[in-house]
């Protein structure tokens, strides 16, 4: 006695057998298929994102700083160009296309802030960090939304921030913002060059190289916590590869740091 489910397959491998054409008839996935399915996908979240972060995190310094010193008013305008863009393809997009639009939402906000500050307050470094720190509820809250992207970015750009200043005023370079600021054109290249000159003394090298190791530590840790992990970590890490290329500007060629 035969079971029927059996029977029927013993039937199907039969007719198979008998009949390959029936086979090659079948529809059979090809190699640019499959990469079709797998491949982008698997590159976008392993690279898009990040690389994307990390241009995000660089335009400050080299495109929104001397922005705002010649125009504020626009830069500031441009806030809404890129909210509009984030919440459009937040909302509309599609996989990745979604996590760069909540990515752009919390650039918008730190590309507020950093106009503000650079507009209006850039001669006051105490107020750096509470005019960056705005919208902190607001990221916050998102963390827990579908926007937990674009509160990632925003805080962890802010933490980058906090530990830049933080360098800064432990390498004694914090007392010397304002008079780079504030000095002649033909004389403020060589004060930045001079306050970026203090970084490289022996102590200072040393406290830096902790703060550095402690964020890649940190950054580390945050990329094995998903996507929006992966967002923080890549704006942190960036945040001391720019730093490191804003110091070879103001050591090498001060005017193309953006500061003056």
């Amino acid at each position: 006695m035969q079971v029927p489910g059996v029977s029927l397959y013993l039937a199907r491998v039969s007719t198979l057998e008998r009949s390959p054409e029936v086979v090659l008839a079948l529809p059979q996935p090809s190699l640019s298929t499959w990469l079709s399915r797998l491949t982008p996908a698997t590159r976008e979240q392993r690279w898009l994102l990040p690389l994307t972060v990390g241009l995000l995190v660089a335009l400050p310094v080299f495109l929104q700083a001397p922005w705002v010193r010649l125009h504020p008013a626009s830069a500031t305008a441009f806030t809404a160009v890129l909210l509009s863009a984030g919440v459009l393809l937040g909302w509309r997009g599609q996989s990745q296309w979604r996590e760069l639009g909540g990515v752009l939402v919390g650039f918008s906000g730190s590309w507020l802030a950093g106009c503000l500050f650079w507009g209006w307050f850039r001669l006051h470094p105490a107020w750096h960090l509470p005019v960056e720190a705005f919208a902190v509820p607001i990221a916050w809250a998102g963390l827990s939304t579908r926007w937990r992207s674009a509160g990632a970015f925003y805080l962890a750009s802010l933490l980058g921030t906090a530990c830049t200043d933080g360098a800064m005023l432990l390498t004694g370079v914090m007392p010397l913002w304002p008079q780079v600021l504030q000095a002649p054109a033909h004389q403020a290249p060589e004060l930045l060059r001079q306050a970026a000159a203090l970084v490289l003394q022996p102590l200072a090298l040393l406290e830096i190289a902790a703060i550095a190791t402690g964020l890649i530590l940190l950054g580390r840790r945050w990329w094995l916590l998903g996507t929006s992990g992966q967002v923080a970590a890549a704006a942190l890490i960036t945040t001391l590869a720019v730093d490191g290329l804003f110091l070879s500007a103001a050591l090498l060629s001060p005017h193309l740091s953006g500061l003056i």
